[in-house]
């Protein structure tokens, strides 16, 4: 499968943003789908995570309450919905696919698409 990652933009604090993560096969149905950023100078995480069906959802402390992860089989598409954006939220935002079931392991996900900048101003 492949992904690719849209929709990253500038945003002021408080703001919100949608990011995408199309994806092309017909077996995306099978894959459980994450989120992960990585701000500039520092490690990558684990943002949100999503199963195959969308009935269960993952999300890491920093953005819970705040980030909404869905997902559109027929359209083969992930969202990530951010609202109450803050500044150490600016990071390239990374989706990447798993068969395995989702989880906030990075190294649990086999594909991965290029990234979008988001960048939060205060």
């Amino acid at each position: 499968v492949q992904l690719q990652a849209s929709g990253g933009g500038l945003v002021q604090a408080g703001g919100s943003l949608r990011v995408s993560c199309a994806a092309s096969g017909r077996t995306f149905s099978s894959y459980a789908v994450g989120w992960f950023r990585q701000p500039a100078g520092k490690e990558r995480e684990f943002v949100a995570a999503v199963s195959w069906n969308g009935g269960s959802t993952l999300y890491s402390n920093s953005v819970k309450g705040r980030f909404t992860i869905s997902r559109d089989n027929a359209k083969n598409t992930v969202y990530l919905q951010m609202n109450s954006l803050k500044p150490e939220d600016t990071a390239v935002y990374y989706c990447a696919a798993t068969v395995s079931g989702s989880s906030s392991y990075d190294h649990n996900y086999n594909y991965w698409g290029q990234g979008t900048q988001v960048t939060v101003s205060s």
